[in-house]
């Protein structure tokens, strides 16, 4: 047997459904609608990705079309396209049918490209075609996001007639949206939106026009999801309507899928961060030579630029060889650094995300950036003046005769170091931006190799300024 979904540690419950449901499809295959029609697709998902691989597929078989292609929607991604590939061309259409214009666009994206098309040839015209029509848009803009199941209403209506639109549109099942209707003129062009609650509550003999709220928000196909998501997250909508040229309804985007664009935004940030090129599918999903190219190539350019490092003890080889406990503190140095710059480009490739600042605002923040660094710097240097004074005033360590002149070369660089760190990680993003790159790109890891080079050069050479003519 297959063994369960490597994800069944994380879902208890689905993993004590699966063998009872596993025992109906043995015993009762027709009773399985009857006894999960309370469960939530997600929830059946949940089950099913708990079950051996083989018997997904006979699980979706037992559902209702409607509730299993729900669910086939929130199956993960590599459990999704298994059990497309393993059914046939007119089983996966039959269940892809069912789904909404905009997952069924996104499934079918998922699959090889003649898997797919096998799909499409089996799926009815006015489906086919409405699929095609959303899977020409890219998938990271808002054409690419949106879905064609929304209610607009004629401005010249009774709300007595719209309302009756919206009961014939809620009763064909074939609407996502029903929290608003979009109101057009009679050449199609979008004029308002109206609440389900408005129309409700519009007094009897009522006009459409007259309860429709004119300032409507929209969006055109070609802007990119990072920019719709902002857009909610500003006015707080549930909804955007997405409009050509002429203001003519295309579709809308809804909460649901921006929600899933914030996730991937967010994992692709922080995998940037961590100095890597950003994964498009899940941890477990992803192929071992994937893995390898996109972790490989910003392994290397760090490896390469540490590599400066030796360079830079190289060239003071001779003082070290005179002054070995300056090695002492080497690491203590580098990684002050290292952490001040990462802090300051975590705080600006956020706040560039968020649109808190732009690439004009580069000096102001550098303006605050640079008392700030000194101050951190000099918290710093304090507490490494202090640590080399105690150890040595407490005889856990003997650093010689000169050991106060020692105690401030450690301050002084760490304080430079530190002020160095913090302006050259909050600079980094906005030159990447500057030429045209994601700021993202300006990992943690990136930039304390930076600050490793040049905080060891500041090091040494506070060190000759203050130690010349004393130990070296």
């Amino acid at each position: 047997m297959t063994p369960p979904h490597p994800d069944n540690e994380n879902r208890p419950v689905a993993a004590l459904l699966a063998p009872d449901i596993l025992a109906l499809l043995e015993e009762a295959p027709g009773s399985v609608a009857e006894e999960t029609e309370e469960m939530h697709p997600a929830d059946l998902a949940d089950v099913a990705g708990a079950m051996p691989r083989e018997r997904v597929i006979g699980f979706l078989s037992a559902l209702p079309a409607e509730r299993a292609a729900e669910v086939l929607s929130y199956l993960p991604e590599e459990l999704r396209i298994e059990v497309l590939e393993e059914m046939s061309a007119p089983e996966a259409a039959a269940l892809v049918t069912e789904m909404t214009p905009d997952d069924r666009a996104d499934v079918l994206e998922e699959l090889e490209e003649d898997v797919a098309d096998d799909i499409l040839d089996e799926m009815p015209v006015e489906e086919r075609q409405e699929t095609e029509e959303l899977a020409a848009y890219d998938p990271e803009t808002a054409g690419g996001l949106m879905t064609t199941e929304f209610v607009s209403t004629p401005e010249h209506l009774t709300v007595e007639s719209a309302l009756a639109d919206v009961r014939a549109a809620a009763r064909s099942g074939r609407r996502e949206a029903m929290h608003a209707v979009y109101v057009t003129d009679r050449a199609g062009t979008l004029r308002g939106v109206v609440s389900l609650r408005a129309l409700l509550a519009a007094p009897d003999g009522a006009r459409l026009a007259d309860v429709t709220h004119l300032d409507v928000l929209t969006v055109p196909p070609s802007a990119s999801q990072e920019d719709v998501a902002r857009m909610f997250e500003k006015y707080d909508l549930v909804a955007v309507p997405v409009v050509d040229e002429r203001r003519r309804i295309l579709g809308i985007v809804t909460v649901d899928d921006v929600i899933d664009v914030i996730q991937e935004e967010a994992t692709e940030d922080v995998q940037k961060l961590g100095g890597m090129e950003a994964i498009d599918e899940s941890y477990m999903a992803v192929g071992f030579g994937t893995m390898i190219r996109k972790r490989a190539g910003w392994l290397c350019a760090l490896f390469v630029g540490e590599l400066f490092t030796a360079t830079v003890m190289a060239r003071f080889e001779g003082e070290l060889s005179r002054a070995l406990v300056l090695t002492l503190f080497i690491p203590l140095i580098v990684s002050s650094g290292g952490n001040s710059g990462s802090q300051a480009t975590s705080l600006i490739i956020r706040a560039m995300a968020l649109q808190e600042v732009r690439l004009r605002d580069w000096w102001r923040v550098a303006v605050r950036e640079l008392p700030t660094g000194l101050t951190l710097g000099a918290i710093l240097g304090v507490i490494g003046v202090a640590r080399v004074l105690l150890w040595q005033s407490m005889g856990l360590y003997d650093y010689g005769a000169h050991y106060v002149p020692i105690a401030f070369t450690v301050g002084i660089a760490v304080l430079g170091v530190v002020t160095f760190g913090s302006l050259a990680g909050s600079m980094l993003p906005f030159v990447l931006r500057r030429v045209g790159f994601d700021p993202a790109s300006a990992s943690a890891p990136f930039v304390a190799t930076l600050v490793d080079v040049t905080g060891l050069a500041i090091y040494f050479t506070v060190a000759l300024l203050l130690l010349r003519g004393t130990m070296l």
